[in-house]
């Protein structure tokens, strides 16, 4: 078991929740970067770039010898990259574009001990398809506020708008933080956890689990 304290470099609530439901002892320091894409940069490149960017970036003020968590998600639909609303038209906008199609979800996780410097990192890619949701629904959905700091301007675990229909991948990776790739990076440091990540998925409002991905590279 690693005496290293975690540091989580990212102020997402959905990232927190699964933090704890794992059981792990952790603080938060969120990172500050500029997310601008690259020219042309895919989506895997630049979730992987801004992981590391952020883990780095929290890594260089934290003194004391520690684990730093960091993550980063990118909906790419047929190309063109989709970030968080600007405004409920903007929200309005990705969501009429998402309605009964399939689009990716694609989120790195990063892991650094900033004390040897080593830094590992994997990235997991969610084929997600979207059901023909009515215009109604999307102003209701945009009325409640949850699509404003989301990715793509929509929670896949939200209870009454349950934009997607079907996906292949890793639900709680759409969430933000794909539990399978962080149990196994958290290991690779000696961090071990024995919750059930299957109940945890499960909780989290996902039909079921894949445990761990088959599509994350590590590097």
């Amino acid at each position: 078991m690693s005496s290293l304290p975690l540091i989580l470099a990212s102020g997402s609530p959905r990232r927190r929740a699964f933090l704890h439901a794992l059981g792990l002892d952790f603080s938060v320091c969120a990172a500050d970067i500029d997310e601008t894409p690259l020219p042309n940069e895919l989506p895997a490149a630049l979730a992987r770039r801004l992981a590391v960017a952020k883990a780095s970036a929290v890594g260089a003020i934290i003194e004391a010898p520690a684990l730093i968590l960091a993550a980063d998600t990118v909906v790419a639909l047929e190309g063109t990259l989709l970030g968080k609303p600007l405004d409920a038209a903007d929200a309005h906008a990705m969501l009429t574009a998402l309605r009964g199609r399939d689009h990716h979800v694609v989120t790195a996780i990063s892991l650094l001990h900033n004390g040897s410097g080593e830094q590992r990192t994997l990235v997991n890619d969610t084929l997600v398809s979207m059901r023909l949701y009515t215009n109604q629904e999307i102003d209701g959905y945009i009325a409640t506020g949850d699509p404003f700091d989301k990715a793509g301007g929509y929670a896949i675990q939200h209870a009454t708008f349950r934009p997607v229909v079907a996906m292949n991948g890793c639900f709680a990776s759409v969430m933000g933080l794909p539990l399978g790739d962080l149990q196994t990076l958290l290991a690779a440091f000696g961090l071990i956890f024995n919750a059930s990540l299957p109940l945890i998925c499960a909780e989290a409002g996902a039909e079921r689990c894949c445990q761990s991905s088959n599509m994350a590279q590590m590097g």
